[in-house]
């Protein structure tokens, strides 16, 4: 038995050998996996007729069928419960934004070991750090001190007020149960947000803004004491 006994998945990619292995990753979690596709719209239907829990996609998909990205999107229409996780080899930001503004609560580049992603399915059912500060229209504030602020995700300013504390990627990510490349690209979108160019910088512009606050609980704890 499992902690995610009872949950089920739907899997899309349109190699099928990736998702006869990616099935294994999911079902060693005790997810049981409802079906796999390898379009974007044979998933889309998949998600409608069997309503997992979880969905795992790849972006890319066969010509003139829906990409992954627009595949998370549609299948939050239907299902707007589900926790959809995108499995790509693309890491460029673009994609990463895109994913995460369709409504993705995870981005994991394919390259991850088959450990990182039972850690990011897991984290999916307890608020996984991927998760964007809002979904398009649910009517979150964002991150604003003045009108001069761009508008950092809720991950993204957690992460940035504890690399400020003095946490390594290496240290925030094993606080955060994720990979060291997700912590790389949160930080890159902070930097790309601030126009800045590296750590130091960030944690500068922040300071200056009034954006890091008390101490992050994950840092204090990490640095030998607990906020109260």
């Amino acid at each position: 038995m499992t902690d995610h006994d009872g949950r089920t998945a739907v899997l899309v990619d349109h190699h099928p050998m990736w998702l006869d292995a990616l099935a294994h990753v999911v079902s060693d979690l005790g997810i049981e996996v409802l079906g796999k596709a390898t379009s974007g719209l044979k998933g889309l239907s998949l998600v409608t007729q069997r309503q997992p829990d979880v969905l795992v996609t790849g972006v890319m998909m066969p010509k003139d069928d829906l990409d992954g990205i627009e595949l998370v999107r549609r299948s939050l229409e239907v299902l707007p419960d589900l926790r959809a996780i995108v499995l790509s080899v693309y890491d460029d930001t673009d994609h990463i934004d895109a994913a995460l503004a369709a409504g993705a609560v995870a981005y994991v580049v394919n390259t991850a070991h088959p450990g990182d992603v039972r850690s990011v399915i897991r984290q999916a059912f307890v608020h996984s750090v991927y998760l964007p500060s809002a979904r398009p229209g649910d009517g979150s504030a964002p991150h604003v001190v003045d009108g001069n602020v761009p508008h950092l995700t809720r991950r993204e300013l957690e992460i940035l007020r504890m690399v400020a504390e003095g946490q390594s990627n290496t240290q925030v990510a094993k606080l955060l149960w994720v990979t060291e490349q997700t912590v790389k690209f949160h930080l890159s979108n902070v930097y790309r947000k601030l126009g800045v160019a590296n750590r130091t910088e960030a944690c500068r512009w922040a300071e200056r803004h009034g954006l890091l606050g008390a101490p992050t609980e994950k840092g204090a704890i990490a640095a030998g004491f607990r906020v109260t």
